[in-house]
């Protein structure tokens, strides 16, 4: 069984290119939150498999890699980051092979064991808001704040390719939810949010009315 959060905790789920990281950055912000992006640390990961010269389609491997691995995870700027071995692969996350390579990495039982460990250690002194892909149905079934973040499949597409993406939204799609640990899923207690034709600003602004409905006196918005 799972200690329960400490602190308060946000969860926004949803799929690729639904918007989700930067409402959940935004909101953060204005809440006053921390904000974690649990998705840069699967790439991480992902980057650490591949950097090692092991197949990350052999989840034994992989498995044998983490487990020796030093994973850290600490602040920087009121956002999670993730070092392993020492290293911070920041400014690799975002590469073309570690796109192909995370959602097999992600889908190994014991990636998912260790990072979540990771996750729900935030939560022990922090308020958080939290974004990825079974934050309200996995890490933190508990929290009674969880959103999943939606947006149809062309303008999903549309929003990768401006961030200069070549994955398949419909391939990843079909990986993440049919992965047999922590599958993409929405909460039965999730608010859904279609994004399609909103602003971050609006997604936001549904979120925090929702929070108050749920009787949460949240701070004034920060500017």
């Amino acid at each position: 069984m799972m200690a329960p959060a400490a602190q308060r905790v946000v969860a926004i789920d949803g799929p690729a290119a639904s918007g989700k990281s930067s409402v959940a950055r935004e909101l953060a912000r204005k809440l006053g939150f921390v904000y974690v992006n649990s998705g840069a640390m699967y790439r991480a990961i992902a980057w650490f498999v591949l950097d090692r010269g092991t197949d990350f389609h052999d989840a034994a491997a992989v498995t044998r890699l983490v487990e020796t691995a030093r994973i850290e995870c600490d602040l920087e700027g009121g956002e999670s980051r993730i070092q392993i071995d020492g290293v911070d692969p920041a400014s690799h996350l975002r590469d073309v092979r570690v796109n192909e390579a995370v959602s097999p990495v992600s889908s190994v039982p014991r990636v998912r064991e260790l990072l979540g460990a990771q996750m729900r250690s935030y939560a022990s002194s922090h308020d958080v808001v939290m974004e990825g892909r079974d934050i309200g149905s996995v890490v933190f079934p508990e929290t009674p704040y969880k959103f999943y973040i939606d947006a149809s499949p062309e303008v999903r597409a549309k929003r990768r390719a401006a961030q200069g993406h070549a994955d398949q939204i419909a391939m990843r799609d079909q990986a993440d939810s049919s992965r047999k640990t922590a599958p993409l899923m929405i909460a039965e207690d999730a608010h859904v949010i279609d994004s399609s034709q909103l602003s971050i600003e609006g997604v936001v602004g549904q979120i925090v009315e929702r929070l108050r409905v749920q009787g949460w006196e949240a701070p004034p918005p920060r500017v």
